[in-house]
């Protein structure tokens, strides 16, 4: 099978194209704006806002994973969410129609339920709070209207995976791990707060399962399980690291929050960018616990959650892996 991924020079893209190109059944092809620096070889300059890039490049007849995506909280301008996974869908729809593609796979995100309750699942409401969020459903909808086109015929798997960890990552869990590890945490709130996380092997292959789905809408969101609690987590990882698993200081919400506040304010005004803000404080003590149905879909996890955060952590702060790439996300 022919299999193009769009927006597959990072983290979660090197981590499918391994796998793909590993078993040695399909012939894969990475579309993105930045050459891949895993698999030079099969990479192909292509902005996915660009429909005579993704003509000149996707394959006739085969299977295209779009993980392209405008996703921090600090991008500027806003235009960039839409541009980019609101019209890149399209584009994406556009080019499928041409080239008689009849699967595709979208990585979405549970970003398209805002806060939600705990234990939302794929029947929760949809109430994003940025536009991140609000974009990745409406490109949602444009792969849905490409599939209804010619529903006996068209695969749409939509995987909204929760936050996604792992070796080499430099997103918001490297950051978190990397403060615990450090001896300079700070707990902000009680920690009891709950957090649902995705291992990127676990997401990749996933998203390697889904491309033998049958024609239909398949929309699964994806996390690994158990749940933690912050306060179980920063004792794992503790543990780990052979450190006792003591949390010490701990500050109220209220004060975080206000910390928050004035970093953002200070971000305004300077025309910088801190690792602190107010969403990002607001986000870290919240719950963020979902459902997922991918194990009714024929799905079953590669890794333990508990395996993946120790092998983490010891690639990151037990070993020595100097020199080697590293991926830059939320």
């Amino acid at each position: 099978m022919h299999v193009d991924i769009v927006g597959g020079s990072g983290f979660i893209g090197t981590r499918l194209a391994r796998r793909l190109t590993r078993e040695g059944d399909h012939d894969v092809k990475i579309i993105d704006k930045v050459t891949s620096r895993a698999f030079p070889q099969l990479s192909i300059k292509g902005d996915v806002r660009s429909l005579d890039d993704l003509r000149a490049n996707i394959s006739p007849g085969g299977a295209i994973v779009n993980l392209a995506a405008e996703h921090r909280d600090d991008v500027r301008p806003l235009s960039l969410y839409q541009d980019v996974n609101v019209e890149g869908a399209r584009n994406i729809c556009t080019v499928a129609r041409e080239k008689s593609v009849s699967t595709i796979v979208f990585t979405s995100s549970v970003a398209v339920y805002g806060f939600a309750p705990v234990g939302t699942d794929e029947t929760g409401t949809i109430a994003p709070f940025n536009d991140y969020g609000r974009t990745k459903f409406e490109a949602e909808e444009a792969f849905r209207a490409w599939q209804r086109e010619a529903p006996d015929e068209r695969a749409l798997v939509i995987i909204r995976p929760t936050v996604v960890f792992g070796e080499q990552n430099r997103g918001n869990v490297y950051n978190l791990l990397r403060q615990i590890a450090s001896g300079r945490f700070i707990m902000i709130g009680a920690g009891t707060n709950r957090k649902s996380l995705a291992y990127v092997e676990n997401v990749a292959a996933l998203l390697e399962h889904a491309l033998t789905a049958r024609p239909g809408i398949h929309t699964m969101n994806y996390v690994d399980q158990p749940d933690f609690s912050m306060n179980d987590l920063v004792k794992l990882v503790y543990r780990t690291l052979g450190k006792p698993s003591e949390i010490g200081i701990r500050l109220p919400y209220k004060l975080g929050f206000g910390v928050g506040k004035l970093f953002d304010l200070a971000a305004s005004i300077l025309g910088l960018k801190f690792p602190i803000s107010a969403i990002r404080v607001q986000k870290f003590c919240s719950d963020s616990v979902y459902k997922s149905a991918a194990s009714r879909f024929g799905f079953t996890a590669p890794v333990a959650l508990m395996a993946a955060i120790e092998k983490t952590v010891q690639y990151e702060f037990v070993e020595d892996h100097a020199g080697e790439d590293v991926y830059f996300s939320e």
